[in-house]
């Protein structure tokens, strides 16, 4: 990953916190500004990674729904992002929501960071690990009591740790 590169998903960051109404000091206070993870070069990642998760998680790409095995796991325990292992999900807000990817409708709080996406012509609500600004799914307003959103993740992104 190259220098601009980082300075684009930091400032992508931090125009998220503005976006949602907070202070430019709240921006500035990022507790994982300084996270060594967002210090690896692209190249790094690469070798760290996976193909599919390395497209994905730094990239943005999207896996073929329907192909993650973490459809079908249905343990207690946490789900957490692949590039850094932040914990991002709890098992106990996992749902099936017909779509092919693992849908969760609460995250941990503070463990993801937002921005829009145009990539397909309309706008979308992008989310990535706060930790490593690897890149995880899209947000809905779809989704499930108690909080109506479902958080659509790509299953490369994640790491399943049982309880």
């Amino acid at each position: 990953m190259s220098r601009h590169d980082l300075d684009r998903r930091a400032f992508l960051l931090g125009a998220s916190l503005l976006a949602l109404g907070a202070s430019p000091a709240a921006a500035a206070a990022d507790p994982y500004a300084n996270s060594p993870f967002r210090k690896i070069p692209d190249a790094e990642w690469k070798t760290r990674l996976p193909g599919p998760a390395y497209r994905v998680l730094r990239h943005e790409d999207t896996e073929r729904p329907g192909t993650s095995a973490l459809l079908e796991e249905h343990r207690k325990g946490t789900f957490v992002c692949a590039g850094c292992d932040l914990p991002l999900f709890r098992s106990e807000w996992k749902y099936e929501s017909g779509t092919g990817w693992p849908s969760f409708f609460r995250v941990i709080p503070g463990a993801v960071g937002q921005k829009t996406d145009f990539k397909i012509g309309i706008p979308r609500t992008e989310y990535h690990c706060a930790r490593c600004l690897g890149h995880q799914g899209h947000v809905f307003d779809d989704g499930p009591r108690p909080t109506g959103l479902r958080y659509c993740n790509n299953g490369v992104a994640l790491k399943f740790v049982p309880a």
